[in-house]
């Protein structure tokens, strides 16, 4: 074969390598408003970017009549390309080629973009379009598994691991995004579920759709599987995009600094009259952190699920930081099972990744009830603690209002290595709020008292006093446990400064193999 007929039959090779499972299923991939493989890559990557490796591989199964259906690439796109001019790798599941679904070669390919990702310290982004395990590959497709699984465990704090699921993703298939760092779900066309709803009905006989089992509200709302839910597969591409600008590369590099033109000097004078008068009166946590940071632009993550507490990444002085807040506008910000976990995690991933931590305190206390009790909130509550504790990363740490009880010590006290304490004058931090404190402290004397009025009248007598001693931030700012009590319209000055002060700490810990967090 001559020269120029080597290149036109890789060329040929290419195009129909590029063809996935052929032009009729491409169509019908579209029909259901999704987009391909490679059609994905591309709105994802910078353009002209993408390399992409292993095009020519086919699978290696003669049973079942698969011996004469082979298709190129094997069912999933994978390679290496940019975004922002930042090295990132990427593989994307094919539904065009039976399904999407998984073989030995498939796996194979996805382990070694995962590999080399380790070895360059670059970002993994796995887009999920799959019916699961190719049945006909038997326990070779289940290895194939397990081999991408303890890649994302290996990865994990190593590299940011990002997946989208804008199609199917069952059984087995589910736990490797699980396993990664943020998770995307289409709201259009996306499902994630161990089980499905016939075997669901056959064994337990619930009757439920696909939606209800696993749809992105459920996963958004419900589970908090899901960090972000976007209308559609090109927004949650470039909620991708906009995502890693906050990261750094690999564990070992900082988060990427941007010039920022918003002064840090700059006050926000709402902010000293954001608090209500009424201590039990809500606000929009939101609100202030808007005033906070650089420009107004917060990138909220769980945003539908335990509103009760926010989380997400900002720039402050042009440095990304994970901000988390209690949210009063919600279950007047307490702390429940949930709204532990979330911001647990999140804290845990913020620390892995060299990203400074913000918290804004507003908490009354943790969720009562025999629900949070039966669920373990306790060990829930735990986890908040034991990842703010653990976090080595600079943490500041403003206390807006109420900070009462364990709530108190969860939310990045000092004695949880918070390096720098502040706290607005209408900050109340105390074991607990006026009132239970006045019934505990008082009772027996509240309780003589027979009149309606008189009782009244004592009570509130009694909270005033209590609230005069015990909850204002200058109790605890006596004993150094507050390192300031700070005007609240200069509180973006003195986050970014405190931010640009500790950014050189070092506070390792003592050396342990791991640590045993309350899971």
């Amino acid at each position: 074969m001559k020269s120029q007929e080597k290149v036109k039959q890789l060329i040929d090779l290419r195009e129909k390598a590029r063809e996935g499972g052929g032009k009729k299923r491409i169509e019908d991939q579209h029909a259901k408003g999704k987009m391909t493989a490679r059609e994905r890559i591309e709105i994802l990557l910078d353009e002209g970017s993408f390399e992409e490796f292993d095009m020519f591989v086919t699978h290696r199964t003669e049973d079942f009549g698969l011996g004469d259906k082979k298709y190129l690439s094997d069912g999933v796109v994978t390679g290496h390309g940019t975004i922002d001019g930042r090295v990132v790798y990427v593989f994307a599941q094919d539904f065009t080629i039976f399904g999407g679904s998984l073989s030995e070669t498939f796996a194979l390919k996805i382990c070694k973009v995962m590999d080399q990702a380790m070895k360059v310290g670059a970002p993994v982004i796995g887009i999920n379009d799959s019916g699961g395990a190719r049945i006909q590959e038997g326990v070779r497709s289940l290895a194939g598994y397990a081999e991408i699984f303890e890649r994302n465990i290996l990865a994990s704090g190593v590299i940011p691991q990002i997946s989208a699921i804008f199609g199917p993703c069952a059984g087995g298939a589910v736990y490797s995004p699980a396993l990664t760092d943020f998770i995307v779900m289409s709201a259009r066309s996306s499902y994630m579920f161990v089980t499905g709803p016939k075997v669901t009905k056959t064994v337990t006989g619930e009757d439920i759709s696909t939606e209800n089992l696993g749809g992105s509200q459920v996963h958004g709302t419900k589970s908090g599987v899901a960090h972000f839910i976007a209308d559609d597969e090109e927004e949650g591409l470039l909620l991708i995009r906009k995502l890693l600008s906050y990261l750094p590369q690999n564990n070992l590099e900082e988060p990427p600094l941007v010039e920022c033109n918003d002064p840090i000097e700059r006050q926000a004078d709402e902010l000293n009259s954001i608090i209500p008068e009424n201590s039990n009166q809500p606000y929009d946590i939101k609100d202030v952190i808007y005033h906070l940071v650089d420009d107004g632009e917060f990138m909220e993550i769980h945003a539908v699920y335990a509103r009760n507490i926010v989380i997400g990444f900002a720039r402050m002085g042009g440095m990304p930081v994970g901000i988390v807040g209690n949210q009063p506008n919600f279950l007047a910000g307490v702390l429940d099972i949930d709204a532990s976990r979330k911001a647990a995690r999140f804290i845990r991933f913020c620390d892995a990744f060299n990203i400074p931590i913000v918290t804004l305190v507003d908490v009354p206390g943790f969720l009562p009830g025999s629900g949070q009790e039966y669920g373990g909130i306790i060990v829930h509550g735990a986890k908040l603690m034991f990842a703010y504790g653990e976090a080595s990363v600079p943490k500041i740490t403003v206390t807006l209002r109420k900070s009462y009880g364990g709530a108190h010590c969860v939310m990045s006290s000092k004695q949880l290595r918070g390096d720098i304490n502040y706290a607005w004058p209408s900050a109340e931090i105390a074991v607990m709020g006026p009132s239970g404190a006045v019934e505990i402290l008082d009772g027996k004397d509240i309780s003589e008292i027979k009149d309606p009025v008189k009782k009244a009248n004592y009570i509130a007598e009694k909270e005033k006093e209590y609230r005069d001693k015990f909850a204002n931030p200058y109790e605890a700012a006596r004993y150094g446990y507050i390192d300031d009590i700070i005007e609240p319209r200069n509180t973006r000055f003195r986050i970014i400064r405190a931010l640009r002060t500790v950014a050189t700490k070092k506070d390792p810990g003592p050396m342990k193999k791991h640590s045993n967090i309350p899971l």
